[in-house]
Parts: structure tokens; sequence; C-alpha cells
């Protein structure tokens, strides 16, 4: 990178300071909402949404909660035009929700607009002129004062077409590229209409701040927002939108300080569909204030089906990192960040937590429609041993002992490391099914039968197959596993010590089994084995014998 002085910073600082947004650690109440996918993400496609297209993504945003909609630049073209008619000829917006158009300040295209929203109980119409010093010199070649004349003109036709309209018309005004627009200018242009347009508590007027394009560091717009907050006239009868583009990757900073420093509103798409980089991201937005425990007024419970739709009508891909929506932003393969988590979890079940506090995970899948046996804990071969015990036991309802967990974790992350592949959770309780559950190869007990001895021993009875051949031994031990321990011994000349043992019921449906662990010590070396069966003594005995055989095949 040879030619960094060829660029200068573009933005424009305010005259004063004003700082007051700083002392602010946190947004403590949603915005009021507007939704431009149908707009401005729309005209950003490689292929626009067709009418139906447009008309179900209507749908699923007013599903959502949205109660602002833009749908459109109705004088722009045919298409746009009706889908405005479509919207309101066929009564498809609720009461509740108001539609958005846009509209250059220009005679003809706001009479068209007016024509568009005809009919409508509740419209937003949007005008704007670029304010920007590159627009004004280099795009229009006018001064300050034209540029002024072409908002005060649009502002004085929209009220006088306003006066003829039937529903409730609110007024936005933008001046367009305003993070490279002196916020002196900013605030001169944007009075002059309002000056027009008298709002007053029943008539609001929209005062929308947009990053056309990002130019700066975020508490550099969040100060050119408190700016125009405090020298607005009529505060009081205005709202303050936000609506930042994403150039420099931080739009999400730009719109929570924007909102910090006076915000009232957020014009954005859904996952950050939009020009060049995109639209802030109202999801990620709406839930980043979801984690801070404030209610967002904005459904995404059931983003797997958003999702779905997004990509469909938009051939656009959420990106599998993208916060919150991403396929993987849930998925911990690290072997500690899965451990922490299956840990964070369970505490969660022992103390009955109010708070959600689990460790990498900082909203609850379950929150936005997501699984945590399919979506938070993937087995790879940087799994440990606290994920892959985790999806056995959430999943099958195997509670292996720790050490078992261990032995188990590198048999599964060794099959992942040679196949080059994440292993699914079928695969998993495959593996542990072949490498551990009642093996019966090259020894398989027929019958035991116990009997109680003097001094606590228990006498045991087995009658065997060890390695094809039929045999009956008998021994005693402290238990009726050491017992048939010791009475196997005698057959297969390996000593058997008998080091950890466990038990739980395995509920499953309709049947309740016994599922047992066991690990022997043979030569200084663990070996394990798991039994299942509705009698916990069998369950017991499969798992030792299981176990033997595994230490037989070594």
């Amino acid at each position: 990178m040879k030619n960094a002085e060829k660029y200068a910073r573009g933005y424009y600082m305010p005259p004063v300071k004003c700082m007051k947004w700083a002392e602010k650690d946190y947004i403590d109440h949603a915005p009021a909402w507007c939704s431009v996918d149908l707009r401005d993400g729309n005209q950003a496609l490689i292929i626009p949404m067709s009418l139906e297209e447009k008309l179900e993504f209507f749908k699923k945003l007013v599903d959502i909660g949205f109660k602002e909609i833009e749908i459109g630049f109705p004088a722009a073209s045919e298409t746009e035009y009706e889908f405005c008619r479509t919207l309101i000829e066929k009564k498809m917006i609720p009461d509740d929700v108001t539609i958005q158009v846009l509209t250059q300040s220009r005679e003809h295209i706001i009479k068209k607009t007016f024509e568009a929203i005809d009919g409508a109980k509740h419209a937003v119409v949007h005008l704007y002129n670029s304010t920007s010093v590159a627009q004004r010199e280099q795009v229009f070649r006018k001064s300050k004062e034209e540029i002024i004349k072409i908002a005060t003109t649009g502002a004085e036709l929209c009220k006088e077409y306003k006066k003829h309209a039937k529903g409730h018309i609110t007024f936005e005004y933008s001046p367009e590229s305003f993070t490279g627009t002196e916020p002196e200018f900013a605030a001169e242009i944007c009075n002059a209409v309002i000056d027009i347009w008298e709002p007053d508590a029943d008539n609001k007027v929209i005062i929308n701040l947009p990053v056309t394009v990002e130019m700066s560091l975020p508490h550099v717009y969040a100060q050119q927002v408190e700016y125009m907050c405090d020298v607005l006239h009529n505060r009081e009868n205005l709202i303050i939108s936000l609506h930042p583009h994403n150039d420099r990757g931080t739009g999400i900073a730009d719109t929570e300080l924007g909102l910090l420093a006076g915000g009232d509103r957020v014009e954005g798409t859904c996952f950050g569909n939009g020009e060049r980089t995109g639209n802030v991201d109202i999801v990620t937005l709406a839930l980043n204030m979801y984690t801070h425990g404030v209610e967002p007024n904005l459904d995404f419970s059931d983003l797997p089906s958003l999702i779905e739709l997004y990509e469909r009508v938009t051939r656009m891909k959420v990106y599998d990192r993208q916060p919150y929506s991403g396929s993987l932003v849930y998925a911990a393969f690290s072997g500690s960040h899965q451990d922490a988590i299956a840990k964070g979890m369970k505490w969660r079940d022992e103390i009955d937590d109010k708070h959600w506090t689990c460790p990498y995970l900082p909203i609850d899948p379950h929150d936005v429609g997501r699984e945590y046996e399919g979506d938070v804990i993937r087995i790879n071969s940087q799994s440990g041993k606290g994920g892959i015990g985790y999806i056995l036991e959430q999943q099958y309802g195997y509670d292996l002992p720790k050490a078992m967990r261990e032995d188990f974790g590198y048999k599964v992350k060794d099959i992942s490391d040679k196949a080059h592949k994440e292993l699914s959770r079928s695969e998993v309780h495959q593996i542990f099914k072949e490498t551990y559950l009642n093996i019966n190869a090259p020894i398989d007990i027929l019958e035991a039968h116990y009997t109680q001895k003097a001094d606590e021993l228990i006498g045991a009875k087995v009658k065997a197959v060890i390695n094809g051949k039929t045999v009956e031994c008998e021994a005693d031990g402290n238990g009726r596993l050491d017992a048939v321990a010791n009475a196997l011994t005698a057959e297969i000349g390996m000593e058997i010590n008998v080091d950890t043992y466990t038990e739980h019921a395995l509920e499953r449906k309709t049947t309740s089994e016994a599922c047992s662990y066991v690990g022997i010590n043979v030569n200084g070396k663990i070996f394990w084995g798991v039994g299942r069966h509705s009698d916990i003594i069998v369950s017991s005995v499969r798992a030792l014998v299981s176990a033997i055989n595994n230490a037989m095949k070594k």
C-alpha cells in the first residue's frame, strides 16, 4: 500500500464538544424500527425480488413485529408502483403498520408518490436530497443555498399534496450523505424543512441522519447525531432516525452509539443486506439489546425460518459466522469451550439460575430457534471429552464416568482426524456403541449364578463362551463383579482388577433400562466397557465383559 497520501478524512466534526452520549454504557430501550429490506435491500440485489417474493417478505416482516416498513420508490418503476398498490388494494397492511415510500424533491415524482399511497391508512413520505461537500461540488455543482432550495421546494410540495391525502401521512427528511456534510449545514437544511412542515405532538416529523457512506470511527457519528439533536428546531416533536451503512464494517457500532447520542429510530435490513457492504443488520442490533435484558420489540424466536425465506427470495447467503444468525455462531468445536459450555449447562440445571450466564454463549440458542445438541456442541478432531460426553448424555442418556469420557474423547477425535470431517451425533453414538456397549466377543456370558458365602464373599458360577468354546467356571469375590472377574481370570490367563464401576437408570420412552460402566485395570492400563439391560446385575456383568473383550483385543 503506497498511496495512503491520496486519501483524506472526509467527515466534519461538530463545532462544539458533543460527548454526553459517552456517559451511557448501554441502550436501555428499543428504538422504533423501520425495515428497508424491500427498498434499500431490494435495490442492492443482483436479481431484485418479484412481486410475489416481495409480498411474502412483507408478510414475514409484519409477523416479526415491524411497525414501519419501507416498501419502495413507487415513482421509480412500474414494479415498485404495482407493489405499493397491491398492498393497499388487497388490504394486506395491518392497521398498526405504516408503509414508507421514498421520493426525490421533484414535483412529478412527489405527485406519483402520493398517487401510489392513495388509500393507505398510514404512510411515511420520505423526502431526500444529497447535501455532502462531494455531492454538492461534483454531482450537482450547486451552492449551499441552491441545495437548500431543492429541499425546501420538495418540502412545500409534500405539504401541499398532503392536504388532499385521505390517510395519515408522516413526513421524513434525509440530508443524504449526511456523514460527508458539515454538521452546521446539515442542521441548517434540516431546520429549513422542519420550519415548513411545522411538526407538533400529533404530527411529528422524522429527521433521518443517514450514514450513506461510512467515513469515520463510530464515536464521530455519535457526536454528529448529538449535535443535531441539540440544534434542530422543535426537537420535542421530531423523531431522530438513523440509517447506517457498513462501508468501514462498523455499522452496528455507528447505530448503537447513535442511539446513545439521541437517536429514536433505526432504518436497516435483516442480516445487513444493502448496497456495497450493506445496511446495518437489525437482527444483530435487536439481539444485542436482548442480551442486555432489553426487550427489542421484534420477534426473532424462529430465526431459521427467517433465514430460509431471506436466502430464498434474495438469493443471498447468511454468512456462517454472522452474529446470532450464522449456522456456526453457536457451534463449539474446541474441547475447552465444549467443556465449559457443558459444565455451564449443568450448573444452570443445578441452581435454576434466572439469568443467562453460560460461558461462550451470549444468548440462549433456544431463544432464537436453535438447539444445543445440534447447534452448540459440534464434534471434530478439535473437540474434547466434555462436549462429546455432553452429546451422549443429552441426546442418548449416557452419563459416562469422567475418566471414560477422556478415553472415548480420544477415540472420537482420532476417527474425525483420520476422516478429516465433522462427525454427526449419530456417528458419535455409533462409535460409542461399537467401542463399548454390550461387546460379546471373544467372551460372552451365557449364565451367571451367585451365592452368599462366609466373610461377606459372593460366589459366582459362570457359563461362558470364550473364543467359540463353551466353558463353566466359578470363583469367589468381594462382590458379583469381582467374583465373575476372578472366575474368568482362571480361564483366560489375564489378571483382571475392577477399577471403576458406576450405574444409572436409562429412560427411553416406555422402557426403563439400567446402564453400567466398568473400567478394569490390566497390567496398569484401564479398559472400559458398558452394559445395558433391564436387569441391573446383567447390565453390570455385560459392562465387565465388554471391558475384558476390549482388553483382549489389545
